[in-house]
């Protein structure tokens, strides 16, 4: 049996993925794929969706890879992809930016910690309709600010001051709610 040695740093990873070493572009796949999943997953809350959105986003990884500037940030670079391209697909899925609030009823789960779970982070935020989360997530997550956010997903910066707003007022009371439901308060 042969034994085939990986390379040991990021940047020799990074140009054996380059020259197509397969062994190298799976290497980099199993080391930033669940946190970019999670990236995806943030934007996306169809997990299978969320998934496809990130091999698509991989693929792009690779293709480009050859354009990453070695003394920045892979992880950064990866994640910045993946972004680009959950907004992406939810532009292909044709969202509308919804003034409304008639989607915005969730129950309440069974959370047992007296502290929110991550779960129930994500079940909140998949709550939200798609404008109002995408705009959350850029700002108070990845610290874009209105300005840039407008430009990346062709809306106002009105429209996306506004979708902030809408989004923080209804986390507010879910979490208002759900903290009521947990303490009898």
């Amino acid at each position: 049996m042969k034994i085939i040695k990986l390379p040991d740093t990021e940047n020799s990873l990074i140009k054996s993925a380059i020259r197509q070493d397969r062994l190298a572009q799976k290497e980099l796949f199993d080391r930033f794929a669940p946190q970019m999943l999670s990236v995806c997953r943030q934007y996306i809350s169809d997990f299978q969706f969320a998934e496809d959105t990130m091999i698509i986003g991989f693929t792009k990884v690779f293709q480009n890879l050859e354009q990453f500037d070695i003394s920045k940030n892979l992880k950064v670079w990866i994640k910045q992809i993946m972004i680009n391209e959950s907004i992406s697909f939810l532009r292909k899925r044709s969202f509308e930016w919804t003034e409304s609030t008639e989607d915005l009823n969730i129950t309440s789960g069974d959370f047992s910690d007296s502290t929110l779970e991550i779960e129930a982070i994500q079940h909140f935020l998949d709550a939200l309709p798609v404008g109002y989360r995408t705009v959350f997530l850029l700002y108070v997550v990845e610290g874009y600010n209105h300005q840039e956010i407008a430009k990346m997903l062709n809306i106002s910066e009105g429209t996306s001051k506004s979708q902030l707003h809408k989004a923080r007022t209804w986390l507010k009371n879910q979490l208002t709610t759900q903290n009521q439901l947990q303490y009898g308060r």
